[in-house]
């Protein structure tokens, strides 16, 4: 419900006021409440641009939301929502900006440095739902039926829009989310393969074998502790011109930096 779009009340100009400290002569209530006022007018704005309501209004009055001049694209929800009181003999001038927008908008302070200094920012709620609850009871379909749970929900919104129109809204928008896993495709994950340990990167060379092993080795294509490791002590033996003694010293190199091969194939 938090993700419906709506409308909200964004910046306030006040004749003759560039902060939201001031008073303002013959009015009773103080800038600051002013704003608050304006912020809680539920307003249903039908365009996508900024919309400027007016007020110009001569004391004696109470000033409230219907006296708002919008275009046809706007509507007041609640007229009677009160802003000002203005006392005789004096003037209250008010420029109203709407938007529409989704959730909530705090007040950018460095946009507001560089808009007009007599435009006061406010925290936009543009969520049209002002609560949300919901109950679950059991209940049986029919005389001697199964139990079925029935969901109970109790929308209440700001009159912008319907709990009707809201709560096929937020379905609407659970539909787009979930739609996609109905045609979803199995892609079957390719395991990655570990990355060999420090030791299986050690070159020939460093294994300090006899001159004799060495050049065997080469010859068989091993060049790294990593290809002895693919080795059986049976399949060193049948390299060409490797006897046991050059197995069996392959073997003590290995077991010096913590590696043991098996001695035959079976057993690996």
């Amino acid at each position: 419900m938090g993700g419906l779009e709506g409308s909200a009340v964004t910046a306030v100009r006040i004749a003759g006021v560039n902060h939201e400290y001031a008073t303002i002569p013959g009015v009773r209530e103080d800038v600051l409440d002013i704003l608050l006022n304006c912020k809680q007018i539920p307003v249903d704005s039908r365009s996508q641009d900024l919309e400027i309501g007016r007020i110009v209004a001569t004391g004696p009055a109470e000033v409230k939301a219907k006296d708002i001049q919008f275009s046809s694209q706007v509507e007041v929800v609640d007229g009677e929502r009160p802003i000002a009181t203005v006392h005789e003999g004096h003037n209250l001038e008010l420029e109203i900006h709407v938007e529409r927008g989704v959730g909530y908008r705090p007040v950018d302070r460095r946009n507001e440095e560089t808009s007009a200094i007599d435009l006061l920012q406010i925290d936009a709620v543009f969520m049209p739902i002002s609560r949300v609850n919901f109950t679950i009871d059991e209940t049986a379909v029919a005389e001697g039926g199964s139990t079925r749970e029935r969901l109970k929900m109790e929308l209440v919104t700001d009159g912008s829009t319907s709990p009707d129109d809201a709560l096929a809204e937020a379905a609407n928008q659970l539909i787009e989310l979930f739609q996609p896993l109905a045609t979803v495709s199995m892609v079957e994950e390719i395991p990655e393969e570990p990355e060999p340990a420090a030791e299986a990167q050690i070159p020939l060379e460093e294994l300090n074998l006899s001159v004799r092993a060495y050049n065997c080795l080469k010859r068989a294509q091993v060049n790294s502790v990593s290809d002895l490791m693919g080795f059986s002590y049976e399949d060193l033996l049948e390299i060409k011109n490797f006897g046991s003694k050059s197995a069996d010293e392959v073997i003590e190199a290995l077991e010096r930096i913590g590696i043991s091969i098996p001695q035959s194939r079976t057993s690996a």
